[in-house]
């Protein structure tokens, strides 16, 4: 269903090895380390959890069937990242596309999910789509406050952010899509939020408006520190596709996710040697 284009290569090369601190370093940093796991998994505890009922066709892959061929290219994504994380100090990711209906949300939603699998990670999920929202209603959250009440000054101090029962993956939602949503993101106030929200999570995924018609992904762009661009094999044209890494800052481009991708040798190759196929063949013994 998606496949992964090699760039982030481009990102390990340029920036070199990971160096590995001596041991007398490593064994200070150890207390500081677990004081600061401790207070970020006290203010997450602190948000509202909620249980999410994925609707059919949402495609979240990664909760509902994760011994897919599918769910595994999501997963090889995570080692990626987390490999550039290691050598750039990455945290806040922006999953973009040049037009809509492309896949960023399945992809951000998807990518989130698979972070969190790794023990100790704390992952944030965040709607930046305020004109269009949908990770709340393809989670089965339906319509809720978010994002957009929360910088119009509604409602508690506190961001909205909600647990994802059983995922480890925290929502900021959109909320409801406002009249002025290009000025809303441009307040001093979202600086702040995203800082505060940086110390308390390791990975921060945020599903931006597509790249082309719209200014608001240029604005998203400034404050995260990393871009995915999604593209649609049969949807996504090309000088669309080049226009759309032109308008991106090359510096935080990291890649390309290409989704809706056959790949049939790739499929068989699972189908003969993955998870499933283990099981039937120790059923058939």
């Amino acid at each position: 269903m998606s496949r992964i284009f090699d760039a982030l290569q481009r990102s390990e090369s340029a920036h070199g090895r990971l160096e590995v601190s001596e041991p007398v370093e490593l064994a200070t940093d150890l207390l500081p380390g677990r004081e600061k796991e401790s207070e970020q998994t006290s203010r997450i505890e602190e948000f509202t959890q909620v249980s999410i009922v994925p609707g059919d066709g949402t495609r979240l892959v990664s909760l509902t069937d994760p011994e897919s061929l599918v769910a595994e290219k999501f997963r090889f994504l995570g080692v990626r990242l987390r490999q550039v994380q290691q050598n750039r100090g990455l945290k806040k990711l922006l999953i973009t596309s040049t037009l809509a209906e492309e896949g960023k949300s399945m992809v951000s939603a998807n990518l989130a999910f698979t972070l969190a699998r790794k023990k100790r990670q704390k992952v944030l999920l965040i709607d930046g789509d305020l004109r269009r929202p949908v990770l709340a209603s393809r989670l089965g959250l339906g319509r809720t406050a978010g994002l957009v009440e929360w910088l119009h000054g509604e409602g508690t101090p506190a961001p909205p952010v909600y647990r994802l029962a059983e995922t480890g993956v925290c929502l900021l939602p959109a909320g409801n899509p406002p009249e002025n949503p290009l000025e809303l993101i441009q307040l001093p106030k979202l600086v702040g939020l995203l800082e505060k929200l940086s110390m308390w999570f390791d990975w921060i995924v945020i599903d931006s408006p597509p790249v082309l018609p719209l200014a608001d992904t240029s604005v998203w762009a400034r404050l995260c520190d990393a871009i995915l661009l999604v593209a649609r094999e049969g949807t996504s044209q090309r000088r669309e596709l080049k226009r759309g890494i032109e308008a991106l800052d090359q510096k935080k481009l990291l890649g390309m996710v290409v989704n809706s991708c056959t790949d049939a040798d790739h499929t068989n190759y699972y189908q003969r040697y993955g998870p499933a196929s283990s099981q039937a063949q120790r059923a058939a013994e």
